[in-house]
């Protein structure tokens, strides 16, 4: 198993002299944000613009076509109004550049992008409602409708056979399970992972493909307050939803990161989705409800889809586990932020195993059922 550091590390100073370079920008401002295998900056410009500037790891850099689909998926979307980030050309008029770049050990091959910078609070930072709830399901859901519009010369790039963490690679996981040894919950995913064989790999031809964006978490959604008497009301949800009348309504004002797109079906989205949102939720079991409801609001779901949507949840949950464990023995000082979701994310995978299928299902399907219910009535 590779154990090549992907990562990119500049320094600000580095940084600074790219933007320079590369975009023809002075910098007044600049500083690292998080990231998971790229290296990302906020930078501010001469004149008060701001950006990300974008090193995409080493490994990626050398897939182009990839980013270049990407960054069309991007600025399709923000054509078709959505609140996506735009690209900033180079000098020379392209959308990205590969610069060989000195990060001290070696000189390596980095391809570089400048966004522009979507203003708005991370959906992380905010008490989790179910009206942001289902806006959050409402929007992949008209991601993945819109995508399916877009034309593209290297569209078949978003074919990730060996992607891991495309939901039809769940079985890929068996070759990092070793990252777990010594963990209990190590035979939880190998049983997850038969079931996954057994009851969902055989039924992929039943279901819808789309394009999925793949990362649709509260990091990556931007969220700014909502003027009042807009979206829905809550007459006829449940306790929880009735109890956030006063509260402070918000709508979707930027969606990041499209590292991670790649053909794969809409039942995946939703899975991918209602996983992330239960990571940070003080009531991880009441998301499903509004996030499904959200969704279905745009596309709703065959009964094939919703069968096996409780096994793609546990499925993505084994996955951000799994991979974390497996990234922490390779870049030891990024743990904090590698382990974002899996610090969590291990408690929800074992409280919804233990519950069980038809359980887990009757709390999300009922919750989901309310909220059509109660749209049908506006």
């Amino acid at each position: 198993m590779s154990t090549e550091v992907i990562k990119p590390c500049l320094s600000e100073t580095q940084a600074s002299e790219l933007v320079g370079r590369v975009f023809g920008l002075h910098v007044d401002r600049i500083h690292p944000l998080p990231s998971y295998d790229d290296q990302n900056f906020h930078v501010v410009v001469s004149g008060g613009g701001e950006y990300v500037l974008k090193i995409m790891n080493s490994m990626d850099s050398r897939d182009p076509e990839m980013l270049d689909v990407q960054t069309h998926a991007m600025m399709f979307l923000r054509e078709k109004g959505l609140p996506t980030p735009t690209v900033l050309p180079t000098l020379q008029g392209e959308t990205m550049s590969l610069q060989a770049i000195d990060c001290g050990s070696d000189c390596k091959q980095y391809i570089v992008r400048l966004l522009t910078y979507l203003p708005g609070t991370p959906l992380a930072k905010i008490p989790t409602s179910s009206q942001s709830l289902f806006e959050v399901g409402r929007m992949a859901a008209t991601i993945d409708k819109v995508l399916q519009e877009m034309e593209h010369h290297h569209l078949q790039r978003l074919n990730r056979e060996n992607f891991i963490w495309s939901l039809s690679n769940v079985q890929v996981l068996e070759r990092y399970l070793t990252a777990m040894d010594g963990d209990p919950s190590q035979q939880v995913v190998r049983n997850i992972i038969e079931l996954y064989k057994s009851q969902v790999q055989p039924r992929l031809g039943y279901f819808r493909k789309c394009i999925n964006h793949g990362d649709f978490n509260d990091h990556n959604i931007l969220i700014e307050p909502e003027k009042p008497a807009e979206g829905i009301n809550s007459n006829g949800f449940g306790e929880w939803q009735q109890q956030e009348q006063q509260q402070k309504r918000y709508r979707i004002c930027g969606v990041l990161d499209f590292g991670d797109m790649y053909y794969g079906y809409y039942v995946f989205e939703v899975a991918t989705t209602l996983m992330y949102m239960m990571i940070e939720s003080k009531q991880p079991l009441e998301v499903g409800g509004p996030v499904l409801a959200g969704y279905e609001s745009v596309i709703p779901l065959t009964a094939e889809e919703r069968d096996v949507l409780y096994l793609l949840v546990l499925c993505r949950f084994c996955q951000s586990l799994v991979m974390a464990r497996h990234t922490v023995l390779l870049h030891p000082e990024n743990e904090e932020y590698l382990m974002i979701t899996a610090r969590t994310g291990k408690g929800h995978l074992l409280r919804l195993w233990k519950m069980g299928k038809e359980a887990v299902e009757q709390l999300w399907f009922t919750s989901a059922s309310s909220y059509h219910k109660a749209t049908d009535r506006q």
